[in-house]
C-alpha cells in the first residue's frame, strides 16, 4: 500500500472495508488503518439484510457467506410463555436476494479477502489522534508519533469517531433505552431454531436468536444470542455476572427453566442511543457508517446502512480522485444518504420503544393490538421489504428526477440481460466498478456507450434488456438509475451539468 495514498480510511469494520474495496476496484490508491491490534473475532452485528448482501455481491466480497449463514425465517413473539404472533420474513418473489444471519466477523473476513485480491491490506494497531486539513489534502497524526498525508480522509471509526471529533462535526442525539445486556452463549436449550424468539414480560423484553459459530460459520445447534433490557446498573458487570443475570432473566421472562448456559462467547452491556452527524462532509473529510449515525440494534439495520454508505461514496469519490467529476459531486453523498439514516433512526427508535413498552397501557397496546398484526402475510411482506432496504431511492436527491418510473435515483433490480454477443448475464454482475448502458432490443447503444466512456474513462458496459420497451437507461455502479433517454447529446449534457464531468478529447 502507498504510504501517501489518495484516500485514507480510518476504521476496518464492514463500512471501512467495503469503501476500501470499492475504491481499490476503481484504481484508487487507498490506505486502511484501525486502532485494534487485529481482526475482531466476536460477532457484534449478526444479520446482513438483502441490500447489504447485494452490495457485497457487487463488490465481489460475498464469497461463501450464504453457506456459512442461517436464513432468517422470522421471529415468534410471546407474552411470557404464551405465543401471540410470528413475524415471518417474506422476501419479494421478484428479488433473488435475501437476508442472512451471519456474524459480522465473517463479513469482515470476506471483505478483507477481497481487499487483499485488490492489492490492499489493513494496518492494525494504528490509532488516529489528530487531523490537520489544508487546501491540498489532509494530514493525519497517529499515536506512535508518525504522520500520513492523503488527499481525502474518510472516518469509518465508529460511534466514538476520532475523525469526526477532529473535524469538528457535531453528533447530537438522545438516549432511547437506558440499558441492555447482550450475550452470545453456548446453551443446552430445547428450543426451535428455525425462528428467533421475543418474550414480553412486565419486567422487560428478552430476545433469543439462533446463531452459527462466529469464526467458522458452522451450526452446532447450541449458540444463541440473548438480549434483554434491564434497569440502569450502578456498576460494571463482568462476563460471569452477565451470564448469571441471563440465567435468571430467561427463567423469569420466558417461563422456561430448562435452559442451561454452559459458557459465553461474547458479552456486552450497552445503552441505546440515537445520534446523527450534523453533516457527512467537512471539506476533504467525510464520514460513513457508525461514525455518521448510530441507532438501536433492533431490526439489524446498522451494518446494512453503513455498507450502503460505503458503496454510495466509493463511486463518487473515485470519480473525483480520478478527475472525472468536480468535488461538489461529493455533496450528493450526504444529500442522498443522510435522509435515509434519519429515517432508519426514526424507525428503529419507534420499534424499540414499542417493544420495551412502559406501563400497563403500553403493554396492552403492544401485546393485544400491534404485535398480533405480525401474523398477517401482508404486514410480513411490508416489514420484510422495509428491513431489506431494497426500497431505497434517491429520486428526491440532487441526482434524482421526475417522470415515469423508474425515475433517476431509483434502484434498478437485478435484471436478466444479454451482452452484445447474445450471451445471458445478470445486470448487477456487471456493475461496480462499471456503469451500465441498458437498452431495449434493437436499440442503438454504441453512441450512448461512447458518450458515457468519454466521461467515465471506459468503465461502461452496454447490455440489452430483452423485456424493455422504453428508452435507454444509464445505471450507476451502486445499481441506481442515473439517466434515461436515447439522445447522446442529452447524456453529454447530464455529465457536464449534473456531474460537472470533463470529457476526453
Amino acid at each position: 500500500m502507498e504510504r501517501h495514498p489518495e484516500v485514507l480510511v480510518v476504521g476496518a469494520g464492514p463500512t471501512g472495508l467495503a469503501l476500501a474495496c470499492g475504491l481499490a476496484a476503481q484504481g484508487v490508491a487507498v490506505r486502511v488503518v484501525d486502532r485494534a491490534s487485529g481482526p475482531a473475532s466476536t460477532s457484534r452485528a449478526n444479520i446482513l439484510h438483502a441490500r447489504g448482501v447485494e452490495v457485497l455481491r457487487r463488490l465481489g466480497a460475498l464469497g461463501d457467506l450464504r453457506e456459512r449463514s442461517l436464513a432468517p425465517m422470522g421471529m415468534r413473539m410471546h407474552a411470557g410463555s404464551r405465543p401471540i404472533s410470528t413475524m415471518r420474513f417474506t422476501p419479494d418473489d421478484s428479488e433473488d436476494v435475501q437476508a442472512l444471519f451471519v456474524s459480522q466477523a465473517l463479513v469482515e473476513r470476506q471483505l478483507r479477502a477481497r481487499l487483499d485480491e485488490l492489492g490492499g491490506a489493513v494496518e492494525w494497531g494504528t490509532t488516529c489522534t489528530g487531523v490537520v486539513r489544508d487546501a491540498e489534502g489532509v494530514s493525519v497524526e497517529f499515536a506512535d508519533g508518525t504522520r500520513a498525508q492523503a488527499r481525502w480522509l474518510v472516518g469509518c471509526d465508529g460511534a466514538h469517531s476520532t475523525v469526526r471529533e477532529a473535524a469538528g462535526i457535531g453528533f447530537p442525539g438522545v438516549p432511547v433505552v437506558e440499558q441492555f445486556l447482550l450475550a452470545d452463549v453456548h446453551a443446552d436449550w430445547k428450543r426451535d431454531r428455525s425462528t428467533s424468539a421475543g418474550f414480553f414480560h412486565p419486567d422487560g423484553l428478552l430476545l433469543a436468536m439462533p446463531m452459527r459459530d462466529h469464526d467458522s460459520g458452522t451450526d452446532n445447534g447450541d449458540l444463541w444470542r440473548l438480549m434483554a433490557d434491564v434497569s440502569a446498573l450502578d456498576r460494571r458487570l463482568d462476563a460471569e455476572e452477565i451470564i448469571a443475570r441471563f440465567a435468571e432473566l430467561v427463567a423469569v421472562r420466558t417461563g422456561d427453566r430448562g435452559m442451561r448456559i454452559r459458557d459465553a462467547v461474547w458479552t456486552s452491556v450497552f445503552r441505546i442511543h440515537r445520534r446523527l452527524a450534523d453533516t457527512y462532509r467537512s471539506g476533504r473529510v467525510l464520514l460513513a457508517g457508525d461514525a455518521a449515525h448510530v441507532h438501536s440494534p433492533i431490526g439489524g439495520q446498522g451494518m446494512n446502512t453503513g455498507i450502503g454508505d460505503a458503496e454510495n461514496l466509493a463511486w463518487k469519490l473515485a470519480l473525483v480522485v480520478r478527475g472525472r467529476a468536480a468535488e461538489n459531486l461529493l455533496d450528493t453523498y450526504p444529500a442522498e444518504r443522510r435522509p435515509l439514516a434519519a429515517e432508519v433512526l426514526r424507525t428503529t427508535t419507534n420499534n424499540t420503544r414499542l417493544l420495551v413498552a412502559d406501563g400497563a397501557v403500553g403493554r396492552f397496546v403492544r401485546d393485544r393490538l400491534v404485535v398480533p398484526l405480525l401474523d398477517s402475510p401482508r404486514v410480513q411482506r411490508v416489514a420484510t421489504r422495509r428491513a431489506s432496504q431494497l426500497w431505497v431511492t434517491y429520486r428526491r436527491g440532487p441526482l434524482g428526477g421526475r417522470g415515469r418510473t423508474p425515475r433517476p435515483g431509483d434502484r434498478i433490480a437485478d435484471l436478466a440481460c444479454t451482452r452484445s454477443d447474445g450471451s445471458p448475464v445478470r445486470l448487477h454482475s456487471e456493475l461496480h466498478p462499471a456503469w451500465v448502458v441498458l437498452t431495449p432490443p434493437g436499440a442503438e447503444a454504441d453512441a450512448l456507450a461512447r458518450t458515457a466512456r468519454a466521461h467515465l474513462g471506459g468503465e461502461v458496459t452496454a447490455l440489452t434488456d430483452p423485456a424493455a420497451t422504453g428508452p435507454a437507461l444509464l445505471i450507476r455502479p451502486d445499481g441506481h438509475l442515473a439517466w434515461r433517454g436515447d439522445d447522446p447529446d442529452g447524456l453529454r449534457r447530464w455529465f457536464t451539468e449534473v456531474l460537472h464531468a470533463r470529457i476526453d478529447a
